[in-house]
């Protein structure tokens, strides 16, 4: 790096700082002229005992300056930077001066050639450490003479921030969390979904429990070295994160990317970025940590940060990473004939449940009965497709083929939530499991005949005698939606109080553009909201249940 920045300021700085740190007497004048420099150049000085933010523009150098006093015993002094983003260069130049030059400085009495010969004495300045990179880096000097020292910080490919901590003062203790002698992160469980974590206890964590805490990072790009860094990384993806501490000072201020979980003294923040998801979990001080809800077939990276509540600064442990299982090979459910068989699909995860037949008959016929929500039909014959559908209500499928052909039956859940479908296949054409179904499963309410305690509905029959029973029961306003959302298709009777049934009846018509019925529900309060039900019975006895009908009774009559 250049020395010429070095030198430029170099004589006012010295005066400046000189001034500052070493009492002498002076005139009011010179007193003056002093605190004039010192508030001219108060930016460009680091604090002592301070971490400070350094904001650096792309290929633009920029300095500051720190003193340190002549003493009998060695000083020593210590800087850690901590890159908060790309790899960055910086070095320690430091400018050992004269004796007599000091004493001038300290007296007030110095002149323009004597700062001129300081500047031209190259053999005063030098270098004394060199680093670039992207890590968090220490370096402990000891000094026994006067000195000013230069830090200079260059970032060369693109505008970035960072962190300084200059300490003279080695004895009061350590603004950043201490780490242990071995600070690796062991992998001791690797699951299909988790990952379970252990790491060495930082010190700190011995002593001042309440003081001191751990957070894990996880996601699937790479490891960060510091939270810093990793805090950036996450503002970059397009989200806000919440500063580190703010997760145990004001958990609730989040942003809508991101997703709060709050358990068992743990507080987890998962960011929801384009290139993936980032979870940012606290866990206290507990060192052993099982990672849940991960994906199976991933690589993801941990990093450990040990974080100071008091003074908001972090240490961290070296990261890892490990990939999670294989997903396990699908489970094939074996489907007997005439067996009826429910399954309940997951929505969220989005997988197949797998049901396989190898037949006994040319013909068979598979029948589905959708309990709740949407389901996806996938239907193979010896591995080819003969039937994808989206199923609705009661569904059968008739198939040919041979002796011992394999049909495979995959099902998928076709909304976030949670989604049940009723399967049987069976080579007995001429005896279903399932009663003969009318055209339309709606249940249709007459105004004009609603009255304020009676209310008249009706529903389609079929060609064949059938019972049908009616049920009641009365809801609130608020409960419409999730009644009707919730309600499950494939429930019987049985699951019904017993003060909900109104009435069983049997009909059937051989014309079915007569085959309608009609029944009045009496004995209602008025101004009021009820839920009816109407489930037909075939001869095998599986009930079937037409579309829940809410109506209103009249107000006033």
């Amino acid at each position: 790096m250049s020395s010429f920045w070095f030198y430029l300021p170099l004589h006012l700085l010295m005066v400046a700082c000189l001034c500052h740190s070493i009492k002498a007497p002076t005139t009011s004048s010179q007193q003056s002229f002093k605190t004039d420099l010192f508030n001219l150049y108060h930016s460009l000085i680091l604090a002592d005992g301070k971490e400070t933010t350094i904001h650096l523009l792309k290929d633009i150098p920029k300095r500051y300056y720190f003193v340190l006093e002549e003493s009998r015993a060695l000083a020593p002094f210590t800087i850690t930077v901590t890159p908060c983003d790309v790899p960055i260069e910086w070095s320690i130049l430091v400018h050992k001066a004269s004796a007599s030059f000091l004493g001038k400085a300290a007296r007030g009495d110095h002149d323009t050639q004597e700062v001129s010969k300081s500047q031209k004495a190259p053999s005063m300045v030098s270098t004394i450490f060199n680093y670039k990179g992207n890590s968090v880096e220490t370096y402990m000097g000891m000094s026994s003479h006067s000195a000013l020292y230069l830090l200079e910080f260059l970032s060369t490919e693109r505008d970035t921030h960072i962190t300084v901590y200059l300490t003279t003062d080695t004895t009061s203790g350590h603004l950043y969390p201490e780490l242990p002698m071995d600070p690796r992160i062991d992998v001791i469980g690797i699951g299909h979904t988790t990952v379970t974590l252990t790491w060495k206890h930082s010190p700190p964590v011995l002593q001042h429990r309440e003081n001191i805490q751990y957070c894990l990072l996880v996601n699937e790009k790479h490891n960060y070295k510091s939270l810093c860094a990793a805090e950036t990384a996450i503002r970059s993806s397009g989200m806000k994160l919440p500063p580190t501490l703010a997760l145990s000072l004001s958990p609730y201020l989040l942003e809508p990317q991101q997703v709060m979980i709050l358990s068992n003294s743990e507080l987890s923040f998962i960011n929801k970025a384009s290139s993936g998801e980032v979870r940012q979990i606290c866990m206290g001080t507990k060192n052993t940590y099982t990672v849940p809800n991960l994906s199976p077939s991933t690589q993801y990276y941990f990093d450990v940060f040990v974080v100071n509540l008091l003074t908001n600064a972090s240490a961290a442990y070296t990261g890892t990473f490990a990939r999670t299982l294989d997903e396990p090979e699908p489970k094939v459910t074996e489907l007997k004939d005439g067996k009826v068989i429910q399954v309940v699909l997951d929505g969220k995860k989005q997988k197949f449940y797998s049901l396989q037949y190898q037949a006994r008959h040319k013909k068979i016929q598979f029948t589905f009965q959708l309990c709740h929500g949407q389901v996806q039909v996938h239907i193979t014959k010896n591995g080819k497709t003969v039937a994808l559908e989206n199923i609705s209500g009661l569904r059968c499928f008739s198939l040919k083929g041979k002796l011992l052909d394999t049909y495979l039956v995959q099902l998928r859940s076709m909304e976030e939530s949670n989604s049940s479908v009723k399967v049987q296949v069976s080579p007995h054409f001429h005896k279903p499991l399932f009663p003969l179904l009318p055209e339309s499963l709606k249940i249709k309410s007459f105004s004009k005949l609603r009255t304020c305690n009676s209310v008249t509905i009706a529903w389609l029959g079929t060609q064949e005698e059938s019972k049908y029973c009616v049920y009641k029961k009365r809801i609130e306003e608020d409960q419409v939606w999730m009644e009707l959302r919730s309600a499950d298709m494939c429930s019987g009777p049985e699951s019904r109080h017993k003060s909900e049934k109104v009435l069983c009846k049997y009909f059937y018509d051989i014309n079915l553009q007569r085959a309608v019925t009609t029944e009045t529900i009496r004995e209602l309060d008025a101004g009021t909201l009820y839920l009816f039900d109407v489930y037909l019975f075939g001869p095998s006895g599986i009930p079937i249940r037409y579309h829940s009908k809410v109506v209103k009774t009249r107000k006033k009559c």
